[in-house]
């Protein structure tokens, strides 16, 4: 593991080519360049010189009701990451991975920490698909869905592409995302830390007591 610490505009450039097709078994999530890198440390986090700012979304929750990020998570330690409740591994791996370091935290703390899973394939992922994929790991976390072209809009903010569903050579749908999970602040508000897919249970375990605070991992 290693931290790494970006300027914002460089590791937007690579992130928004960082694409995984979940399952496909390619190499594409790999990062295409790495601006800088601090070797030698146990740590998975990328602490951002230059915070993201919370995109603007307003989806449909998993109760069918408008939900908007900006608003329902101000001032609120908060988790986000972009999948599809179909991907076969990614992606429950990664939402398994925060439930289970979240309940390491205080009762308090886990009041307090928001995870949003926004889907990459809404047509497929519903608010009914959601809430039931998303209540098999956590049902806390929150669920969203909604028009493509909004979602691939506020991932691209965040250096996070996402591609419309497609087959694969087996006839398979597939949806291409960026894998990053993104930290907000409570403090700012601004999205400062950066989370891979290798980053495990223990990263998260570790990490999330100073997430919520607003502190750097």
């Amino acid at each position: 593991m290693r931290t790494k610490t970006f300027a914002a505009a460089a590791l937007l450039a690579a992130a928004s080519l960082t694409l995984t097709a979940c399952g496909s078994g390619d190499d594409s999530d790999k990062p295409v360049a790495v601006v800088s890198e601090e070797a030698g440390t146990d740590k998975a986090a990328t602490v951002l010189d230059k915070p993201f700012e919370k995109p603007d979304l307003v989806l449909t929750d998993t109760q069918g009701k408008k939900y908007d990020l900006r608003e329902e998570t101000a001032g609120k330690p908060t988790l986000v990451y972009f999948g599809y409740t179909h991907c076969p591994d990614v992606c429950p791996l990664t939402m398994s991975n925060i439930a289970v370091a979240k309940k390491q935290l205080p009762k308090a703390e886990q009041d307090e920490l928001r995870v949003v899973f926004v889907t990459t394939d809404p047509k497929r992922d519903t608010s009914a698909e959601l809430g039931k994929w998303l209540k098999g790991i956590d049902s806390d976390f929150v669920g969203l869905t909604g028009d493509f072209a909004t979602i691939q809009a506020g991932a691209r903010t965040l250096g996070i592409s996402i591609e419309p569903t497609t087959k694969d050579k087996n006839g398979k749908l597939v949806s291409e995302h960026g894998t990053q999970v993104i930290a907000f602040s409570p403090k700012t508000d601004g999205g400062y830390v950066l989370y891979g897919e290798d980053a495990t249970v223990d990263d998260y375990t570790k990490d999330l007591p100073k997430i919520v605070k607003g502190e750097n991992p």
